[in-house]
């Protein structure tokens, strides 16, 4: 693992000397602070999915969720009818991404479940979760994009999407501070608490870490709704980036995600792999 997060780091460095004495701008902090945003992304996605691959699994439904947030979200900013009545109720701005996030979680519990207790393949599984995913996205969005809705209105709590989430808090895009963020989280998850023992040794060797006491079947199931919740954070940064909520928002993360994992050191047959190394691989890639 050390070994391949060492040639990552190599042939990132490579990438930037090389683009560097291309372009003289390309060193400048304004089209730096663009990379690591556009990185950003991948990479919150990709540390999700770390966590899947660690366990020997793989979720190719992480971008359909990320649009299917994006549109959960851009839909309550639009107003959500009450049943029976003719009131329409705007949620305020935090409520929103709360929910937006927790459709990502669930979306992953359902995941984790079908793989965890009905012993499912993760591959069958995910995919059938992607276009589950896409599919609910075309219905919520009615074939058409929301956009002015996402601005807010004023007196009902709801604005700031875009001075929020798409802000640049000293000078570094907001995306890479989440991200920042989320690695620690995520490295102290994997090295300083029993649930990162038990992701190791099941992703090793799964029969062995059922015998030696691990809850597999739960570790199973808590990897996938990290992931969701991964993509429903992007799905919140992305429809602030663009603002708009679209159909193929998150379009393909899935294998850039699974990219960056195993350019990072990653084994695809789980057991190994770190955060260090994901952000790395996201970066090569981006």
């Amino acid at each position: 693992a050390i070994l391949m997060e060492g040639r990552a780091l190599v042939a990132l460095l490579l990438i930037i000397v090389i683009f560097a004495s291309m372009n003289d701008n390309y060193l400048a902090a304004g089209n730096l602070a663009t990379i690591a945003k556009d990185v950003a992304f991948n990479a919150i996605i990709a540390l999700g999915m770390l966590l899947v691959i660690l366990k020997g699994g793989i979720d190719l439904s992480v971008g359909s969720t990320v649009g299917l947030t994006g549109a959960v979200a851009g839909n309550l900013f639009a107003g959500v009818s009450l049943p029976l009545t003719d009131a329409v109720m705007y949620p305020s701005l935090w409520v929103i991404v709360v929910i937006a996030v927790a459709v990502g979680m669930l979306v992953g519990w359902i995941n984790g479940l079908l793989i965890s207790r009905l012993n499912l393949a993760p591959f069958i599984v995910t995919l059938g979760m992607l276009y589950v995913g896409r599919g609910l996205t075309q219905v919520l969005l009615g074939g058409t994009n929301i956009t002015n809705e996402l601005r807010g209105e004023p007196g009902l709590n709801n604005e700031g999407l875009f001075s929020i989430f798409a802000s640049y808090p000293l000078g570094v895009p907001i995306s890479a501070w989440v991200m920042i963020a989320l690695a620690v989280i995520f490295s102290l998850l994997l090295t300083r608490t029993p649930f990162g023992r038990w992701l190791y040794a099941t992703g090793s060797n799964e029969r062995a870490a059922e015998l030696s006491g691990v809850p597999v079947r739960r570790v199973k199931t808590r990897v996938y709704v990290f992931t969701g919740m991964c993509a429903g954070i992007v799905g919140i940064l992305q429809i602030a980036n663009i603002r708009s909520a679209t159909a193929d928002l998150g379009n393909l993360y899935e294998l850039n995600a699974i990219a960056a994992v195993v350019i990072g050191g990653a084994a695809l047959s789980g057991g190994r792999g770190t955060v260090r190394g994901t952000i790395i691989g996201a970066f090569v890639i981006g």
